[in-house]
């Protein structure tokens, strides 16, 4: 009995180890996928940033077209012509 019980205890001490190195092993695929989507998401929000950027450039440009426009538009005097 009291062999049958070691073997047991083996057989459990080494289907719990066996269990430890597969948890570990899905902890780290899921970290190594957790840091690949943080890094492809730094980069879509870096390309987003670089985007905004110019498209606020072309707005700035675009309003200072339309201040012109609007400022002879309101101009009753002809003093800008």
């Amino acid at each position: 009995m009291r062999g049958t019980a070691f073997v047991v205890g083996g057989l459990l001490l080494v289907g719990g180890a066996g269990l430890v190195v597969i948890a570990d092993q899905q902890r780290e695929a899921a970290f190594e996928q957790t840091r690949v989507q943080a890094e492809l998401a730094a980069r879509r929000l870096s390309e987003a940033r670089d985007t905004n950027y110019r498209l606020a450039e072309t707005l700035t440009a675009l309003r200072s077209q339309i201040a012109e426009q609007d400022a002879r538009l309101n101009d009753e005097s002809g003093f800008l012509e």
